[in-house]
């Protein structure tokens, strides 16, 4: 009984000295200091930036869902070019699997807990990189790929002066100069 007192007011007293010096605020070069603000949550729980996230990927991996892509030319507002999309368009970038990893489990890791596990082949690594909401790793550009509603693969190499717009739904636009989803007899 009495090792349990003991350890309890150590822990009274170390919260109260860490309790009683706040730490000091950010603050900038100019002398502003950081704040910070409640965000109100719906009754989901979630701040309208997560419930953004969330929507967007259900509507990305909506079973049969098609997408128009359009690419605007920054100079004169001309639509260069229009395509359906089958699902979503997708970055070169993107993997399944993680650009780099550390070691095999146990081998040549300080700690069994440094990295995130990711099975490969019959091995487990380490790697730093986290999956991300999509369930792949990588990052966006330099080129997109996508199906049509055709079933015909797409890639566009994305250069100065583009505009890429992409809509569940159909927008009215004038000319297309190059219209992908049009069949051509072929």
């Amino acid at each position: 009984m009495r090792r349990h007192t003991f350890i309890s007011l150590s822990a009274v007293l170390i919260l109260a000295v860490v309790g009683c010096t706040p730490p000091e605020p950010t603050e900038a070069a100019s002398g502003v200091q950081a704040i910070s603000v409640d965000v109100p949550v719906s009754v989901t729980g979630l701040t309208v930036e997560q419930q953004n996230v969330a929507d967007r990927l259900q509507l990305d991996n909506a079973p049969g869902a098609i997408k128009h892509l359009y690419v605007i030319s920054a100079w004169s507002g001309d639509v260069l070019l229009y395509s359906t999309v089958r699902g979503k368009v997708t970055s070169s970038g993107k993997r399944l699997t993680p650009t780099s990893v550390a070691a095999i489990d146990g081998e040549y890791i300080r700690n069994a807990h440094e990295g995130l596990p990711v099975q490969l082949g019959n091995s487990i690594y380490r790697t730093g990189e986290v999956l991300q909401d999509d369930g792949t790793y990588g990052s966006s550009i330099p080129y997109l790929y996508w199906w049509d509603a055709q079933g015909v693969n797409h890639q566009h190499y994305v250069s100065g002066g583009q505009i890429l717009h992409i809509s569940d739904q159909p927008i009215s636009v004038g000319e297309v100069r190059i219209n992908l989803s049009v069949d051509n007899g072929n």
